[in-house]
């Protein structure tokens, strides 16, 4: 007779919604960059008992969003240039290879996307311009028919999610965003696989540089007296 399974921890229900909840947090800065966290804290925030949020720390430190604090217990991870940029690297192949396969099947995006992100764009909701470029990226994943692509992008994005969310809030986004997205849709609906992988390998090489760039000048820049309005240099960066 085979041995019974190991008991479970935690139930993993509450420990994927823990997980959820806290990585949205940490997200949107909700949980801000060197926010100290304690068990029993985020247990009473989140109405659940300290085991989940146990589980879904542990995840989160393991993908690089929570790290070990001076002395003893966990923090949010700080905001690094230097990581965006490595992501980028790997975003940049994941996302010409998606646009090569999709053109290679002649695939063509709702054209909703793009009226959407141009909205976005205008209004000025950060969340709504960052969740209208996660939407146009993923569209290609799917249109690409290799599941494995968006798979593996998805813990990416997370850390990019953060790091646009923190300079747009200081940062008005890039107008010609939306003209690149388009211009990469068309090169797929045309059926072009060397333009379209051109096009988003170029693309997210560019935005990587300008976000990584413009993080690092936010993370350096004096903090403002009280009293003092924000500055919001000119130029801008692309999610």
């Amino acid at each position: 007779m085979p041995p019974p399974p190991p008991r479970l921890e935690a139930v993993p229900d509450l420990v994927d919604q823990a997980h959820a909840a806290l990585l949205r947090a940490i997200c949107d800065g909700s949980l801000a960059p060197g926010a100290r966290l304690t068990q029993e804290d985020l247990a009473e925030r989140l109405a659940v008992s300290r085991q989940p949020v146990l589980q879904a720390l542990r995840l989160l430190k393991r993908d690089g969003f929570v790290q070990d604090a001076p002395g003893r217990g966990l923090a949010v991870t700080p905001l690094d240039p230097a990581l965006v940029r490595d992501v980028y690297a790997v975003r940049g192949a994941l996302d010409a290879l998606a646009a090569r396969l999709a053109a290679e099947r002649g695939a063509r995006l709702d054209e909703g996307l793009f009226t959407r992100g141009r909205a976005a764009a205008q209004g000025g909701d950060i969340n709504a311009m960052v969740e209208a470029d996660l939407d146009f990226h993923h569209a290609i994943y799917a249109a690409a028919g290799n599941p494995f692509i968006g798979q593996t992008a998805q813990p990416h994005w997370q850390h990019l999610r953060r790091a646009m969310g923190a300079v747009l809030a200081h940062q008005p986004q890039r107008a010609s965003i939306w003209d690149e997205h388009q211009a990469i849709a068309q090169a797929i609906a045309l059926g072009d696989a060397e333009q379209a992988a051109r096009l988003s390998e170029q693309h997210a090489r560019q935005a990587g540089q300008a976000l990584a760039a413009r993080l690092e000048e936010l993370l350096n820049a004096p903090a403002p007296t009280p009293g003092q309005p924000i500055s919001h240099p000119q130029g801008a960066i692309a999610p």
